[in-house]
């Protein structure tokens, strides 16, 4: 599941409805849906992203927020490293790979790198 799906999944929960009931008021198939939720189908369009919002009846803040995680919740993500020094294509091509096999713990770690960045000396800052 995407944290897209899963804010969505949420959503309805709160409102009490099932994701055929939601998929036929936004015109949508119930097994597209699920596929969105669990993360088996790209980014959604920005019509749907209204329609889901308006549907929730979502302030404008919440609605943001759940665009934003539309937009990194698309399962299929593509790494442009034309331009970039070979080792950089080859550090995405090894966490292509072996993405899958990375405990949660190790995701927490690179993702900490990524939100603070990184020192001369190797270290987290």
């Amino acid at each position: 599941m995407t944290p897209f799906g899963e804010a969505v999944r949420k959503l309805r929960a709160r409102k009490g409805v099932s994701q055929k009931e939601m998929a036929e008021a936004l015109n949508v198939s119930p097994a597209y849906l699920s596929a969105l939720e669990h993360g088996k189908r790209g980014l959604p369009t920005f019509d749907l992203l209204q329609r889901i919002a308006g549907y929730f009846n979502i302030i404008w803040d919440e609605a943001e927020e759940l665009f934003l995680l539309a937009r990194s919740s698309d399962p299929r993500v593509v790494i442009d490293t034309s331009g970039l020094p070979p080792e950089y294509t080859e550090f995405a091509n090894r966490l292509a790979r072996r993405i899958r096999s990375l405990d949660s713990a190790e995701i927490g770690r690179l993702s900490a790198l990524l939100e603070n960045g990184v020192k001369g000396d190797g270290k987290a800052s």
